[in-house]
Formats: structure tokens, C-alpha cells, sequence
């Protein structure tokens, strides 16, 4: 009998971990794979790398089809279905706590590299050796700020969903007033990018889930239809996730076949990269551990380890977004309520990016640290606003950090060129950071379903209180809530 109890218990535990385990054995499998092609000595053409990929974009562009839909309706039946004063508590507590979370990242990134120095004593790059294309200015942090915010009500709801708005500074040579070189006189035009504006259809979603939610049974059709649209599109994330061994074997195999130098990993650029690695460890396992225990009297380990399958496909796929509905699906199994972890998660994906914040102050400083520029108080004071405010505008799609690092640059006025110092890691990293920025993600639903127990409590018990009362008896459950 207890041999049959053991027997059970190891198929039990198969059936729920095989995706994981699975996920885990293909990044780790395309790493090794990855890692066997360089040294068989073939030079490896882009476009063969191109063929090894293939499969893993094929997965990435499904997982990115569903983003929308998913975003919309998740965010728009949970503040629909939930009562309006808690939809706000909740609201709140998620905002409180991913801001919480980022300006911890950003204060222990800048306390490591100021206290390792990466940087220093260094003379490997005095001039950067990569082209400027990449990584031209064309326009200016206040601009960039302006766009976040331009952002959040897009002027047509339909083509927020493939575009973003972004303004660019243009030299006109017939311009008297234009002088070369100076961004700040050139002509402000505006242009679109392709690419979902996702702070704008979060923003739609809550404005169009709050009126469902004050229009009460009148809007009972339209909530059902948001509703159903986010269980149809969970229900295709579960045949979409079973894939995701294969393509995050494909992805990984195909990074490691694209590095250039691996000396170069390991060597001029190793202390930074181990400094950026410490930090987002100790991020991930230290701080959103502690805050995690204060807000709910748990400890997180129990819940960390059933996020293998997220952190494995973050990993993989190095996009937070795409990550999503593997992440509200991997909070559903664990028993959350789905208004909350549909409401808090697309949120998260959208605003929270601790790792970007962590890694982008690093990075500055540490380029500052090559340049051997000196770092007042308030340079790092600048550093920490504008890291925490580029991360928040980072959209969740591989290597949005680089465009936004840009932006931190050019508060401690380094030339914008000097990106390119890092980009030999930051694929690497960029794996790294969305792994820890999708295990926020999901901690922070935890915890804002822990703080807002006892006001869903309170609200079920008041809608049953609704249905069993006879109709004379309601008003004064009406007047009770006020």
C-alpha cells in the first residue's frame, strides 16, 4: 500500500510539473545544442541562424497574438465584475506595490555599482566601436516623458493596437532657426511605430471597465462578451504553452549562436555582467521576498516554485508580454481569484519592469565609470527618476531597455553612441531582467489577493445577502453600504 501511495504521489506530481520540466529541459538542451554548433568549427551564415530559429519565432508570434485580445478583455471584465470601491483598493495596492518594487531595483542597483565599480581601472573602451545607426538621438528625454503620456490616450483606439505614437526631431537645412547638432531647435514632427501601444489600451480597458461597472445590469451583455473572450483566449494559451519547450529550444539555440565574442562576455564586460546578475538576484529572491513576507505572513518559496513554467518561457522568449498568459494561467492554478489576477497582472506587464530599472541604472553608471565621468549625488538622484520613469515606458518586447537607456544616458549627458558598450550582454541580461519582472508580476497578484481578502470577503457576502433578501429588505442593504 504505501508503495502504491508513493507511485501515485510520483505520477501526481509528473502530471502537474511535466510542462516545466519539459520547459526547463529545452532551454538548457538549446543552450547545450547552442553551445556544441560553435565549436564544431562551421561558421555559422545569419541565415542558417535565421532556419534555427524559425520555430521558436513561430511560438513567439503566437504567444504575441494574444496579447491584445487577452489585455483587453482581462483587464475590462475583471474591473467590470468587481465592485467599484474595491476595484479602486485593488487598483491602488498594485500600483503601490510595482512602484514599490521598481524603486527598490533601482536603489540597489545604483548601491552595487557604486560599491563594486565595475567601471574602473578599465581602459577596454575608450571610444565605442559600433555603429551610430543603431542607437541615433532624435529626440529628447522631455519628449520621450511627453510620449508616455501622449501615449496613455491614444487618438484611435483601433490603431492602438499596432502602433505607438513617438515624436522625432528632424534637421531641416532650409531652417534659419535650426542649429546642427542641437536637438532642441530642430523641427518636432510625429510619426507612429509599429508596435501595440499598450499604456493606451490598459488605459481603455480600466476607463471602459469602470463605466461597465456603474452602468450595473445594463451592461450585462457587454461584460459577458469581455468575459468570454478572456476565458476563450486563456483556453488558446493552453494549447499555445504546450509548445513552448520547442520554442524556447529553438530561441535559446539560435541566441547562442548569434554571439560574436565570448571572450568578450566573460571578459571586459564580466564584472558588469556578474554586477547586473547579483542585483537582479538579489532583487528577486532578497527584496520582493521580504515585501512578500511583511504583506501577507508567508513565505514565498512555495509560490516561486510553481512559477517554473513562467520563468522558464520569460527566459526563453525575453518578453514580459508575451509572457502573460502563461503567467495569469500559472496564478489560476494556484487558486487566485481571477478578478484580481486579470486585473493586476496585464498591469504589471505593462508598468512593471524592476529588472529593466535595475539594469538601466547599472548600465549608466557603469559607462560613466568607463568614461570616467564624476557621479554627484544629484547625477545619481537623476539616474533614479529617470531609470524608474524609462522602465514604466518600456514596452514588454525583447531589448526595450536599449531604447530607453538612450533616454538615462543623456541625463548624466553621455553621448547616446555609448549603448553600444553593452550590447554584447545584453540579450543575456534582457533574459535575465524579464525573468525577474514576470516573478514580480506574480508575486504582486498574491499579495494584492492577500490585502484584498477581506474586502472580497465582505463584498461576496453583501451580493448574497442581495439574492436571498426579499425586495423590501434591499434598501436597506443599500443604505448599510453608505
Amino acid at each position: 500500500m504505501p508503495l502504491q501511495i508513493r507511485r501515485n504521489k510520483c505520477t501526481s506530481f509528473l502530471r502537474e510539473n511535466l510542462l516545466t520540466m519539459l520547459t526547463v529541459i529545452g532551454v538548457l538542451s538549446g543552450t547545450l545544442l547552442g553551445w556544441g554548433l560553435r565549436a564544431s568549427g562551421i561558421e555559422w551564415s545569419r541565415r542558417d541562424v535565421m532556419y534555427f530559429q524559425y520555430p521558436g519565432e513561430l511560438f513567439l508570434r503566437m504567444l504575441k497574438c494574444l496579447i491584445v485580445p487577452l489585455l483587453v478583455s482581462s483587464i475590462v471584465s475583471a474591473i467590470g465584475s468587481l465592485d467599484l470601491s474595491l476595484s479602486g483598493k485593488v487598483g491602488l495596492r498594485a500600483i503601490i506595490y510595482y512602484m514599490t518594487t521598481t524603486i527598490c531595483a533601482v536603489m540597489l542597483g545604483i548601491a552595487l555599482v557604486t560599491t563594486i565599480k565595475p567601471g574602473r581601472g578599465s581602459d577596454a573602451y575608450s571610444q565605442p566601436n559600433v555603429t551610430k545607426k543603431l542607437v541615433t538621438k532624435d529626440t529628447l528625454t522631455s519628449d520621450t516623458l511627453l510620449d508616455l503620456i501622449r501615449n496613455l490616450f491614444p487618438e484611435n483606439i483601433a490603431q492602438a493596437t499596432i502602433a505607438s505614437y513617438r515624436t522625432r526631431l528632424a534637421y531641416d537645412q532650409n531652417d534659419t532657426k535650426a542649429i546642427k547638432g542641437h536637438l532642441e531647435t530642430y523641427k518636432i514632427e510625429g510619426d507612429y511605430q509599429s508596435g501595440s501601444n499598450v499604456l493606451g489600451l490598459v488605459c481603455f480597458s480600466i476607463v471602459l471597465g469602470i463605466t461597465l461597472g456603474k452602468m450595473g445590469e445594463q451592461s450585462r451583455p457587454l461584460q459577458n462578451f469581455f468575459h468570454a473572450l478572456s476565458e476563450a483566449m486563456m483556453i488558446i494559451t493552453g494549447w499555445v504553452i504546450w509548445l513552448s519547450p520547442l520554442g524556447v529550444f529553438f530561441l535559446v539555440t539560435a541566441k547562442i549562436m548569434e554571439i560574436e565574442s565570448f571572450a568578450e562576455l566573460v571578459g571586459r564586460l564580466g564584472l558588469y555582467f556578474m554586477t547586473v546578475l547579483l542585483g537582479l538576484f538579489l532583487h528577486g529572491f532578497g527584496t520582493l521576498s521580504i515585501l512578500f513576507i511583511l504583506a501577507t505572513k508567508k513565505l514565498p518559496c512555495r509560490y516561486i516554485a510553481k512559477m517554473g513554467q513562467v520563468m522558464a518561457t520569460a527566459f526563453g522568449t525575453a518578453s514580459s508580454s508575451a509572457t502573460m498568459p502563461i503567467t495569469i494561467g500559472c496564478c489560476d492554478d494556484m487558486g487566485l481569484d481571477p478578478r484580481i489576477t486579470r486585473f493586476v497582472i496585464p498591469i504589471g506587464a505593462t508598468i512593471n519592469m524592476d529588472g529593466t530599472a535595475l539594469y538601466e541604472a547599472v548600465a549608466a553608471i557603469f559607462i560613466a565609470q568607463l568614461r570616467k565621468v564624476d557621479m554627484s549625488f544629484g547625477k545619481i538622484v537623476a539616474v533614479s527618476v529617470t531609470a524608474t520613469a524609462a522602465s514604466i515606458g518600456a514596452a514588454g518586447i525583447p531589448q526595450a531597455g536599449l531604447v530607453t537607456m538612450v533616454m538615462v544616458l543623456d541625463t548624466v549627458n553621455l553621448p547616446a553612441e555609448d549603448v553600444s558598450i553593452i550590447l554584447a550582454v545584453d540579450w543575456l541580461l534582457d533574459r535575465f531582467r524579464t525573468t525577474i519582472n514576470v516573478v514580480c508580476d506574480a508575486l504582486g497578484a498574491i499579495i494584492v489577493t492577500s490585502l484584498s481578502q477581506g474586502d472580497i470577503d465582505k463584498t461576496r457576502a453583501l451580493q448574497n445577502d442581495r439574492e436571498i433578501a426579499p425586495a423590501h429588505e434591499l434598501t436597506e442593504l443599500e443604505k448599510g453600504e453608505h
